[in-house]
């Protein structure tokens, strides 16, 4: 669907799509592995019609075992070709550490750098779906501890379009975490690209107290902006993008010029990426902070069923607009 000239209206859903069917028709090395991204068209319909397009070779459903097909990418990975990995939900990934933390994150350092993993493995992330705690948690951090990775975390409809490619370039492991909540948010996005899978990004310009967040809580932190700014309250959004290695040019700068920051993230809080975000702040900031740090995080239990406790349990932005207006003592 087209909008104004030079922007075409999509949602995050069909922005990964196009991401991978550029993918698959620029390169002959790429494949796409995972449990139902064939025939079914993906768990979240990303991959609906790829296998038609493309055919089986390309586009190859594995059985239920996410220890062998992330294995099977990483030999791939390893021979010369370009795979990409789709997890069905982050929580199904921990029957995949061995191979993600021990193999593909290692190889590299402990081959003296003659072996690449040029392996992109993708997830469906968080909660809001009322699925149930074995399909909604947010280990996002789990990965951004892990030397050897890089840990994308698009939260815009252009990012999920534009970050695939550059990380297929890359020479090294890369997790892309799609959050679930994200797939049917529509947005125009420009006919360039944006090949930066380095840096964060300020979405929101402010100047009385930075809001740092990515992934699915990008929205909730930016609907909790403008909420602020009806209230007098000028709050810059950052949204991180990279989670590993983090930016924190960027998020210094934003934490100086705002002199307060509340950290936004889905994790639970302790051990947490908003905890290390925040330790991160005091240790390289903490003469230029006029209030502590602080952090809206998920409640310290397993992701409720019922709606109504599943919502108490998140990151909310009303959540995040009382910490922003703690942060001003008001």
């Amino acid at each position: 669907m087209s909008g104004p000239v030079g922007l075409s209206r999509m949602s995050y859903r069909e922005a990964m799509r196009q991401a991978l069917r550029e993918a698959l028709a620029g390169d002959p090395r790429v494949f796409l592995m995972g449990e139902d991204v064939g025939r079914y068209g993906g768990t979240y319909a990303v991959t609906k019609g790829l296998l038609e397009e493309f055919g089986p070779e390309r586009i190859r459903d594995t059985p239920l075992s996410e220890l062998a097909f992330v294995g099977a990418g990483i030999g791939a990975a390893l021979g010369g070709m370009r795979p990409i990995v789709e997890v069905m939900t982050v929580n199904f990934s921990l029957l995949a550490l061995d191979q993600i933390v021990n193999n593909a994150a290692l190889y590299h350092h402990m081959s003296g750098g003659q072996f690449s993993v040029p392996l992109v493995i993708r997830m469906a992330t968080g909660a809001g779906r009322q699925i149930a705690a074995q399909h909604s948690h947010s280990f996002e951090n789990w990965y951004a501890s892990i030397p050897g990775i890089k840990v994308l975390a698009p939260g815009t409809v252009e990012d999920a379009r534009d970050m695939l490619a550059p990380a297929l370039d890359d020479p090294d492991p890369v997790i892309i975490f799609e959050h679930a909540q994200l797939y049917n948010m529509e947005a125009e996005v420009p006919e360039t690209r944006n090949r930066n899978i380095g840096s964060a990004a300020v979405r929101r310009q402010g100047r009385m107290v930075s809001l740092i967040t990515y992934g699915g809580s990008l929205p909730k932190t930016l609907q909790a902006a403008s909420q602020l700014a009806q209230e007098g309250i000028d709050a810059e959004v950052v949204d991180l993008r990279v989670l590993r290695p983090l930016d924190m040019t960027t998020i210094l700068a934003s934490v100086r010029k705002c002199r307060r920051a509340v950290v936004v993230d889905e994790t639970w809080r302790t051990g947490s990426l908003a905890a290390e975000i925040t330790a991160r702040i005091v240790e390289e900031a903490f003469y230029d902070l006029d209030a502590p740090p602080s952090r809206v995080c998920s409640e310290e239990v397993p992701i409720p069923y019922a709606k109504h406790m599943e919502e108490a349990a998140l990151p909310q932005p009303e959540k995040i607009v009382a910490a922003a207006k703690a942060s001003l003592g008001r």
